[in-house]
């Protein structure tokens, strides 16, 4: 076992996060650095397994660890010399001592005392020891907790106190819970402004705010800081309590499907609990988001828990797991309140179990609020007139002119009167006949589809009795359609035989009109454009003047369908015309959307960049005249938001697909949610909102098949880039093996490429060596040698800056014989100079300038033979240092 292992293993650790893969390293390297007998290298190792377990989710191993590491260095500190760093390691002994039940108090605070022994004899400030007691004594529920808070808050701050980000955030949190909710914020404030870069903030101090913002009236605060915060605890075992707070965040605010996602996400981390205070806490917050979910009707939703020991995976009804995870939390903290000799980890969680929602629905996202409601009903019209009215045939003509106009509460009113007085004076036929027919337009508005043929075949009938062929047709006409819609192929002869009727015998004014228009409709419902478009021919021009923008829109979808775009332009613009100069305004909405729909697909205009401005007009025209959420309200939202997106203003378009997302969910209609959840995130993605971008993708991804998944990855990929989350190096990865599965190398090679960008930039450079050598694997297999080229430069480096200055010269070597599969040119000349420049960068500081020399006087040649001024200096500055080194 060499000494070089336990350094090689260590410099590997270092670039993991906490947990499981880390602490492994760090324990073999421990059992290398024994096996070497190297004692001091053993204790230095020893000092950084304590941190791998306390900050890896183990605390209970760190005490062993610590207290090993401590005895050595009292046995002799000059050999064992890290005082600093064992003292601040103490701070999360003493704080992890109270979170294990069977742990006696007597013990902690036997090592506080000893802490503040130490502290003295030190000659440090005694805040940190303050802060510690003041967490034992809050724990208890002891009243002593707020005056060693004061002592805490008054005391002067070193170098052993906690960051600026965690001594702030324990302040917050007992004011929080003292209900002193403006001084918490006035202290979360400037630490909340600041750049904090402690590995537990700023996410510590924002879910510590969480019930702050909700209690000062901040709910888009709140909001922000669970959706922050929760995605940098959901990576770590080790914030298993932090993520508690989380779900009680969710119980509160009506985010009860969120508060079961991320129960589904960490419930098997119950299983691997850091501590049993933890475990308590998730229990008992799991268990309220549960019950919440069962009180809204859900209780038939099941949970995913994973396998551990002899516990098979399974599916859990949530009001069994709810039973079992209350009933968990319990028993906790009955354990916890039996060793503290109080009530108060107790009355913490039958609080939480019996949380109710008191801030009602606070919406995590624009797309998850509600969509906007509809505006209030205007007040009944009191129709005085028609009450006064006794005449059956006057109430008859009120209610046909009213219907014909769309003024539908008066053609109720009249008919209502009719009824009333039908009741004591007997309606002769005719009127019967024609209140039946009236019965039928009822039962179709109200969905009695089955009802209304009933009353029109019957009211087609008496007509029919009474000879009242021009009524019997208008009848049938409508019968016809709706026969037509049900399925009934009869109702096509109906209505044609109706138009024909009034073809040959012209009447009411409107009736042929009419009819034709449900001919033309039914056939183009049918997919028979040229047959609509012969019936539309067939209408008398001013016959129904009134419906001419009806008119003109089934002759723009007709020509649509037949394949004539640029006459269906014209028609639905005249269509449009008609109905904004007619009474009912709204009318021009469903032309306007489609004749918009069309003009955002064309090609921009010569020199223009996106849809045309006119298509914009009519979309917000269609968005004002729908004012309640509707199906076509939701169509204009997506449509416009696409267009906007398309158009590069993805900042404009963010709002209207967020509408969309919102309104298709409302309707029921998941499918056009979750994929437009898609287009939101790349909108998001494009205006530089990245956390936003990634959430909405990272909510899609469930619902979507293969195809749309992979664009969905790459935005959540693009957006963790752009936040430096380790996460997106892995999403890019899983993209590059879908890449190689569907044989696409090239595209591969650029995903890895993106992984070792993301781990080089946090400094994982033994990481990102071994992608950018995937990627460079990858580009010779796709045909791409500059490709090549690069990515082994790339890795070089990568394996210079982490401590491999042997495997660097290695790999730079092999990108110098990769250039030789480069054509002669410009491309060949630039990838030489840069591999020159890396490798006498790699040369020099590995000890080699003689050898440098020649290579970055190559560079600076080769830069200056494609006139990159730039470059060129940069290598001329690096030949300069390398002949200052030869001649010291």
């Amino acid at each position: 076992m060499s000494i070089e292992d336990v350094y090689a293993l260590m410099t590997r650790a270092q670039e993991l996060p906490y947990g499981e893969a880390r602490t492994v390293l760090v324990e073999d390297a421990l059992r290398r650095a024994e096996a070497a007998g190297d004692e001091v290298l053993a204790f230095r190792v020893r000092v950084r397994l304590t941190d791998a377990y306390q900050f890896g989710g183990e605390p209970a191993k760190a005490f062993a660890t610590f207290g090993r590491t401590l005895a050595e260095h009292d046995r002799d500190p000059g050999r064992f010399d890290e005082p600093l760093v064992l003292l601040w390691q103490m701070k999360a002994v003493v704080s992890s001592l109270t979170k294990f039940p069977e742990i006696p108090l007597d013990r902690t605070r036997a090592v506080l005392d000893d802490m503040e022994r130490r502290y003295r004899a030190g000659g440090h400030s005694l805040q940190a020891v303050y802060r510690r007691r003041h967490i034992v004594a809050r724990h208890l529920g002891d009243p002593s907790a707020d005056e060693w808070f004061a002592k805490w808050r008054a005391a002067q701050r070193d170098q052993l106190s906690d960051c600026e980000g965690c001594d702030p955030t324990g302040m917050v949190a007992h004011l929080a819970d003292a209900g002193r909710y403006e001084e918490a914020a006035e202290i979360a404030a400037p630490v909340l402004a600041s750049e904090l870069s402690c590995k537990e903030q700023p996410q510590g101090i924002q879910t510590a705010m969480l019930p702050v913002y909700l209690r000062t009236s901040r709910p888009e605060a709140a909001a922000d800081a669970h959706r922050r915060a929760y995605r940098a605890h959901r990576r770590q075992v080790a914030d298993l309590g932090d993520i508690a707070d989380h779900l009680e965040f969710c119980a509160l605010t009506g985010n009860d499907a969120r508060g079961l996602e991320i129960v589904q996400r960490h419930l098997g981390w119950l299983d691997r609990a850091p501590h049993a205070h933890a475990e308590m806490m998730f229990a008992a917050a799991a268990a309220a988001v549960l019950g919440r979910v069962a009180a809204s009707g859900r209780d038939g939703v099941t949970v995913r828990r994973p396998a551990s020991g002899g516990r098979p995976a399974g599916d859990v009804p949530v009001a069994e797991l709810r039973a079992e995870l209350e009933g968990r939390a319990t028993d906790l903290a009955a354990r916890f309140d039996a060793r503290n000799g109080t009530s108060h980890q107790g009355d913490k969680v039958r609080a939480l179990l019996a949380a109710e929602p008191v801030f009602g629905f606070v919406p995590l996202a624009a797309h998850h609020r509600r969509p906007s409601p509809a505006p209030a009903p205007e007040p009944d019209r009191q129709d005085d007139d028609i009450a006064s009215i006794d005449d059956l045939d006057a109430l008859l003509a009120i209610a046909d002119e009213r219907r014909t106009s769309r003024d539908i509460p008066r053609t109720l009113a009249a008919w209502r009167r009719f009824d009333a007085l039908a009741e004591t004076a007997a309606p002769t036929p005719l009127q019967s006949a024609r209140r039946l027919d009236g019965r039928g337009v009822e039962l179709a508005m109200d969905g009695d589809r089955e009802g209304a043929v009933a009353a029109w075949e019957e009211a087609s009938r008496l007509f029919a009795e009474l000879g009242e062929e021009e009524q019997r047709h208008r009848v049938m006409s409508r019968l016809g359609a709706l026969r037509f819609e049900l399925g009934d192929e009869r109702g096509l002869a109906e209505m044609t035989a109706a138009a024909d009727h009034f073809a040959a015998h012209p009447g009411e004014e409107g009736a042929g009109t009419a009819a034709l228009l449900r001919l033309a409709g039914a056939h183009l419902d049918r997919d028979r454009p040229a047959d609509a478009l012969a019936a539309l021919d067939r209408v008398v021009p001013d016959d129904a003047p009134d419906r001419a923008g009806e008119l003109w829109f089934l002759r723009g979808r007709a020509l649509l369908e037949n394949g004539d775009e640029e006459g269906a332009v014209p028609a639905l613009r005249r269509s449009v015309a008609e109905a904004r100069a007619s009474d009912d305004h709204a009318t021009a909405a469903t032309p306007a959307l489609l004749l918009a729909q069309i003009l955002v697909r064309r090609p921009p205009a010569e020199g223009g960049t996106g849809p045309a401005e006119e298509a914009f007009a009519l979309f917000d025209e269609v968005i004002g005249l729908l004012r309640e959420p509707s199906p076509m309200r939701a169509i204009a939202h997506t449509e416009r938001g696409l267009a906007l997106l398309s158009a590069g203003r993805a900042a404009d378009a963010v709002a209207d697909l967020a509408e969309a997302v919102a309104a298709w969910t409302a309707e029921g209609m998941r499918e056009q949610a979750v994929r437009l959840r898609v287009d939101l995130a790349a909108a998001y993605l494009e205006a530089g909102r990245h956390l936003e971008a990634a959430e909405a993708a990272e909510e899609a991804l469930p619902g979507l098949d293969e195809g749309d998944a992979r664009r969905c990855r790459l935005i959540l990929a693009h957006a963790q880039k752009k936040m430096g989350e380790e996460d997106g190096a892995d999403t890019f990865a899983s993209l590059a093996e879908t890449a190689v599965k569907d044989g696409e190398p090239g595209a591969a090679a650029h995903f890895l490429e993106e992984a070792a960008e993301i781990l080089t930039n946090l400094d994982k450079d033994a990481l990102a060596a071994e992608r950018f050598g995937e990627a460079a694997d990858m580009h010779a297999g796709a045909g791409d040698p500059q490709g090549a080229v690069r990515a082994r430069r790339r890795a070089a480096m990568c394996h210079l800056w982490s401590g491999e200055p042997e495997q660097a010269l290695a790999t730079v070597e092999a990108a110098r014989a990769a250039l030789d599969a480069l054509p002669d040119g410009p491309p060949r000349t630039w990838e030489t100079a840069l591999v020159s420049y890396d490798q006498a960068r790699i040369l020099a500081q590995t000890g080699r300038p003689a050898d440098a020399e020649p290579h970055a006087s190559a560079a600076v040649d080769g830069f200056r033979s494609l006139d990159e001024t730039g470059p060129a200096d940069q290598a001329a500055a690096l030949l300069a240092d390398i002949r200052s080194a030869l001649q010291e």
